[in-house]
């Protein structure tokens, strides 16, 4: 009789596989397959090579128990951190806390991670620091991207002088005021929905979850969420000519948002955020939100393109929202200029590997390559080309980045402080908290100057009327 202390003796570790490996045993014995020697073999064969018998009607249950320890193992192994996290450039040091360095300093420890960079604008987020970026081999990092996909910036310019905001403020006031929406669950009703060809997007169909979220996409199209997402008019200042526009030197009205995706893109980060940590059970709890998805799994295709979909759905947010607010003052677009954050692309190292490149908080910076860097509420933002440098990861900056907690904003700041720093620049809030307060963020300039080899200035955005979410009890 083969016991489990000989199947002990055998190699077989404790748990259930050696109670399935007895039971096995015994009725082998009952079935006079041979003697014990015979028997051990044909056990250790299972254990061995076990995809070979999981048609077997006796040895089945075994051999799966085999693979299923096989891949928990295996797992294991592929979680494995890096003692030394993988080098990677910082820009901006003297701006970035210690904290968010250590979180970057966790990615780069991932057994994925190629190469990354981390941005002047830099401070904490769930797992990747925003205005971290990072490449990874073969895998996508929900976590990485962040919970408001592919949340974007876009700049309309119109062929119009700004002073046309002083001479006629009471109608651009009104045209904020009444064509945009903001805050956790905002949405248009009834005849004030919008239409546009992303809601008809085939993709909507692709996943139960999709199917789910088309009629939270239809009711959120045109609307904004909370925290530093914004719509505000302002100047757009050229000191020359930019080609790149089409545009003379001059000074023009601007249009500038920064929304996302709203509560589509953060319940595909939800659900697909949290079967990532499943996925990955053994990774080191410092790197739980960095948990990812292969590329070649059913998860890791349905992620991406549920992340592409979100990408196409916050872009037609934006375009509704300024052709909402541009209309309302019989205004139209001259030039747009838009990019994204917060999301995941496929691109090449130098070195000729194909990577997926996670930009959070972080904004496109490859050759040639335009795209719109924020102030805060009460600063200038820029509209820059990219340089491509090779080590940000053809990157840079999102925004100007935050200095302070919004606890620490809101404990430390009053309305008094902030209202004469905007009225010192002659700009006009509609809405905002305290913890979205120009002292609680970085200097633009600062962060502007850390990041020269990566953009180059092409114009200045300033603001003058800014829409943000209404403080609890204003509505």
């Amino acid at each position: 009789m083969i016991t489990g202390k000989i199947l002990k003796l055998n190699g077989w570790p404790d748990g259930k596989i050696i109670g399935l490996a007895k039971a096995a045993a015994e009725q082998l014995e009952a079935d006079a397959f041979g003697d014990r020697d015979s028997i051990l073999a044909r056990l250790d064969s299972v254990r061995q090579n076990p995809g070979s018998f999981l048609a077997d009607p006796l040895l089945a249950g075994l051999a799966r128990e085999c693979l299923r320890l096989a891949q928990r193992q295996e797992s294991k192994q592929d979680d494995t951190l890096r003692t030394l996290p993988l080098q990677y450039r910082v820009w901006g040091e003297e701006h970035i806390d210690g904290e968010a360095m250590r979180q970057m300093d966790s990615a780069m420890r991932l057994p994925i991670s190629a190469a990354g960079a981390l941005m002047p604008d830099a401070h904490v987020g769930y797992g990747l620091p925003i205005g971290g970026v990072l490449a990874a081999s073969g895998v996508v990092i929900p976590y990485a991207v962040g919970v408001d996909i592919a949340c974007r910036m876009r700049l309309s310019i119109y062929e119009v002088s700004p002073h046309l905001i002083g001479q006629k403020q009471g109608q651009f006031e009104k045209s904020l005021l009444e064509q945009t929406q903001f805050g956790i669950g905002a949405e248009w009703k009834g005849s004030r929905r919008a239409e546009h060809a992303v809601l008809d997007d085939p993709a909507w169909s692709a996943t139960r979850l999709l199917r789910s979220l088309q009629d939270n996409a239809r009711r959120q199209l045109g609307t904004s969420g909370t925290g530093n997402h914004f719509v505000e008019w302002g100047t757009f200042s050229l000191k020359q000519d930019a080609p790149e526009l089409g545009l003379k030197g001059g000074e023009y009205l601007a249009l500038l948002s920064h929304s996302g995706s709203r509560s589509v893109g953060f319940k595909i980060a939800d659900f697909y955020s949290k079967l990532a940590m499943e996925k990955h059970p053994a990774l080191d709890k410092s790197a739980r939100h960095l948990s990812w998805l292969t590329l070649d799994s059913e998860e890791g295709q349905e992620y991406w393109l549920s992340m592409e979909l979100a990408g196409r759905f916050a872009s037609a947010n934006h375009y509704v929202i300024h052709h909402r607010v541009a209309a309302a003052v019989g205004l139209k677009e001259l030039v747009v200029v838009e990019n994204h954050h917060n999301f995941a692309w496929s691109e090449s190292l130098p070195d000729g590997r194909n990577v997926i490149v996670h930009r959070k908080g972080a904004t496109p910076a490859g050759p040639g390559v335009l795209g719109v860097i924020p102030g805060s509420m009460g600063d200038a933002g820029y509209v820059v080309r990219g340089k491509g440098l090779a080590d940000s990861l053809n990157s840079a900056s999102h925004g100007a980045g935050r200095q302070m907690s919004r606890k620490a904003a809101i404990h430390s700041i009053t309305k008094t402080a902030r209202d004469a720093y905007l009225r010192e620049r002659g700009v006009t809030l509609l809405g905002g908290g305290l913890d979205e307060s120009p002292q609680a963020y970085k200097p633009i300039e600062s962060i502007i100057a850390a990041q020269s080899d990566l953009v180059e200035i092409i114009g200045k955005f300033t603001p003058r009327l800014v829409r943000m979410a209404d403080e609890p009890g204003d509505i």
